[in-house]
């Protein structure tokens, strides 16, 4: 096992700023879609990945895997949002046993204008400010972290 080593404090400087950062970013993204939207950010990807399975209905442990959620948050998440008149519930399959899950006409839409929202604050709060070459190294970094952790988890 390779010897680890603490921080230097121009590190522990850059990480916190780093993640001072990505806080102040999430809060504000996730106070967008809770004020001008009317969802919370949890709401906005279960629509969005409805929405990306192209109009079909999934299966929740579908959602939940695509989600990266446990079973039970999906489902208690479901709840709330079939209350709101977002998504309805279906027997899904050829048996009809398994739940299924898809957009309600409310949902669609829901879908449509968060995205369009969503992606207008990412971009006056992030990427208007990044020049093409510091988007370019960000995401080739963020690449390189996704793969490394990815990695990790097939062990």
């Amino acid at each position: 096992m390779a010897e680890t080593r603490s921080l230097e404090p121009e590190e522990w400087e850059f990480w916190d700023v780093w993640m001072r950062a990505q806080r102040l970013l999430t809060r504000e993204l996730e106070r967008g879609l809770q004020r001008d939207c009317d969802i919370s950010k949890a709401e906005f990807s279960v629509l969005v990945t409805l929405w990306q399975a192209g109009g079909r209905e999934m299966r929740v442990g579908e959602l939940s895997e695509s989600l990266d959620w446990d079973k039970s948050r999906v489902s208690h998440q479901l709840t709330r949002m079939e209350k709101r008149g977002l998504v309805s519930r279906t027997r899904y399959g050829a048996d009809g046993r398994r739940a299924g899950i898809g957009l309600t006409a409310e949902g669609r839409q829901a879908a449509r204008s968060a995205i369009d929202v969503h992606g207008g604050n990412i971009r006056r709060h992030a990427l208007d400010s990044l020049t093409s070459e510091q988007a370019s190294v960000i995401r080739a970094w963020s690449e390189q972290t996704i793969d490394r952790l990815e990695r990790l988890d097939d062990q």
